[in-house]
């Protein structure tokens, strides 16, 4: 930690002490386009055209959670924004719920033409600053990530500036004196966290019901609640851009034409028409079997720059994609790769070194280690060594020490990478944007460079064979204790939809007293289940299954829509699925624009006649 953020940690903490009876809340929120509006084109084009801006999903929860402590406990709010002088709008929003309630709130937005460009870091830098000038917080509250930029970089780089803990995805929450008792959405499973304030954390979608404030109340809101701050106000940065170590360079459309065929007929016909289709097509055809490129050879662990790989614990999968293109990349820089982490022992030494690591650096803590532990570690080991690049898994564990890691490093961070590539000395990371309409190339102009990257988009590498084992080094840390976690589970696997090969996805219109009546397609399919955010925001799927915007994005070859609406947040999450069939009784509904194949019916007659055609002409 630098010496400015441990001051500013030890003056929050004495401030903390000093007014223990009411608390200091600030809740960061962010102006968006308005997702929900959005709507394909027939030319499958995304429609932006008077798309109006509102405030962030997320950050409603964020809102109503910090006004609802500041109410139940006593205190007050402030709600910080940076962007353009519009974003006033989502202030007095937030502003006017709070009065609604009884709760002292100002408003405050950062804004100044410099901060244009800014990347996350940037962004939690200017974010920082500000919270330093109106504060001290005792509690800052984001939302879990922004929809339009899914990266979840922002609230824990944030909290690393400032010297305090982070709990991401906050599902449950009691505040008891001074203590935080958590229970959080970790992908596909929880986390019960005790977290001493002062902290900072961010919002599931379920956490509270969001702030939603009509226009008429945003505009009655007092102008003298509201002020702005400049870069000026902020210190001499650099801000923006010049602060800004990530760069984006080319851009690829992708595009994924749609034939948007709706049937017609009695629904026995529709069924058999669309499953000759699908044959036709090959979407139940098997995908062949890769001839499998195999991780590179075993290097010297001594032998040019490092590529680490941070190693999540229980997560096999996700660590053999990293560590088989570390290998590739190694290979390509002249370097070799060290698998980082608390679960790199001498029991996993010869299985890590087949999936690609030359050489283990044991995190040891001493107990269960939480995110900023394991990052305070990988920052001490890299410092010495200065890594070519770090890799690092995007889950919420994964986001929290990359962002954290690359603050302490001031280190460029490409968050939710689908691609990976060496050109030079520089890491190339191509990732989503505009809902998947495009994948940017990112680098950074830092010497180490990081990034974190989805489960599932990387290629299964043949594991090479091991003569010996790695060697094996150990880096002790003592723990913070600020964050302790009470427990860990799982409800899901989140490779399970990564996967699959087909996906069959519902909507709200299919209820889970009828969730067996999918059993015969999804066995004859031999098919993985996923769902619309309204489905698991009722709780009746889990939220690993959740695909779209705020959830997932698969690639299977073969989706299969049974009463799915078809709004834009859902299907930028399956635009790479080879096929989709989509039934639907509404022979408008949006889903059919973004299909290949339209059965016009109610999906609980239709089911039983697919499932029977598709016996009678087997996958």
């Amino acid at each position: 930690m630098t010496c400015a953020a441990q001051r500013s940690q030890d003056a929050r903490s004495h401030h903390y002490t000093a007014r223990a009876v009411t608390l200091r809340i600030a809740a960061l929120v962010k102006q968006i386009p308005a997702f929900e509006q959005m709507t394909l084109g027939p030319d499958g084009r995304l429609r932006r055209e008077g798309i109006e801006l509102e405030l962030s999903a997320y950050c409603r929860r964020a809102v109503a959670q910090a006004v609802s402590l500041a109410h139940n406990r006593g205190g007050d709010v402030t709600v910080l924004t940076l962007g353009p002088p519009s974003a006033e709008d989502v202030l007095r929003e937030a502003l006017a719920w709070a009065a609604d309630r009884g709760v002292d709130a100002t408003g405050v937005l950062v804004t100044d033409p410099v901060f244009a460009g800014s990347d996350t870091l940037a962004t939690a830098k200017a974010i920082t600053a500000a919270l330093q000038r109106e504060g001290p917080f005792d509690l800052i509250v984001f939302g879990r990530n922004s929809v339009d930029a899914d990266t979840g970089q922002v609230g824990p780089e944030v909290a690393e500036l400032l010297g305090v803990p982070f709990a991401t995805a906050v599902r449950e929450l009691a505040l008891s004196g001074d203590t935080l008792d958590l229970r959080c959405e970790h992908d596909d499973g929880w986390v019960q966290l005790r977290v001493s304030l002062p902290a900072a954390l961010s919002c599931a979608e379920r956490l509270i019901e969001p702030c939603k404030v009509p226009p008429d109340r945003r505009a009655a809101v007092p102008t003298r609640k509201l002020r702005r701050l400049d870069a000026a106000a902020l210190g001499p940065g650099p801000w923006g851009a010049e602060g800004s170590p990530t760069r984006v360079g080319r851009t690829r459309l992708h595009e994924v034409p749609r034939d948007r065929r709706i049937l017609d007929g009695p629904l026995p016909e529709q069924i058999h028409t669309a499953v000759a289709a699908l044959h036709e097509r090959g979407a139940l055809d098997p995908l062949p079997k890769a001839d499998g490129a195999a991780v590179p050879p075993l290097v010297s662990a001594e032998h040019g720059p490092a590529v680490a790989v941070v190693v999540e614990p229980d997560r096999e999968v996700l660590t053999g994609e990293l560590l088989g293109t570390a290998a590739q990349l190694a290979r390509e820089v002249g370097g070799h790769v060290v698998a980082i982490g608390t679960e790199v022992g001498s029991d996993r030494a010869e299985a890590l070194a087949a999936q690609g690591a030359d050489a283990l650096v044991r995190i040891d803590t001493g107990r269960s280690a939480v995110e900023e532990d394991v990052a305070r570690a990988v920052y001490e080991w890299a410092v010495p060594r200065t890594p070519w690049a770090i890799l690092a898994p995007s889950t919420a564990w994964g986001r929290e020490v990359a962002s954290r890691v690359a603050v302490r490093l001031d280190a460029g961070l490409t968050g939710d990478a689908v691609a990976l590539e060496a050109s030079g000395a520089r890491l190339v990371a191509w990732k989503p944007a505009f809902g998947g309409q495009l994948v940017a190339e990112i680098t950074t102009t830092s010497p180490v460079q990081l990034a974190t990257v989805r489960i599932g988009v990387l290629d299964h590498l043949v594991p090479r064979p091991v003569s010996a084992a790695p060697s094996i080094e150990t880096l002790v840390v003592e723990p913070r204790s600020r964050a302790v976690v009470l427990s860990r589970g799982r409800d899901d696997d989140l490779g399970a939809l990564a996967e699959a090969d087909v996906v069959v996805g519902i909507g709200r219109a299919v209820s889970p007293e009828t969730y067996p009546d999918l059993d015969a397609l999804l066995h004859v399919l031999d098919a993985e289940l996923a769902a619309t955010r309204k489905v698991t925001d009722e709780g009746w799927l889990p939220r690993a299954r959740q695909v779209g915007i705020t959830g997932r994005s698969i690639s299977p070859r073969l989706y299969v829509a049974l009463g799915v609406g078809g709004k834009f947040n859902h299907v930028v999450g399956v635009r790479n699925a080879g096929t989709i069939l989509a039934v639907n009784r509404d022979r408008d509904a949006p889903i059919f624009g973004a299909s290949d194949l339209g059965v016009v019916g109610d999906w609980q007659e239709a089911v039983p006649l697919l499932v029977a055609e598709l016996e009678r002409v087997p996958v």
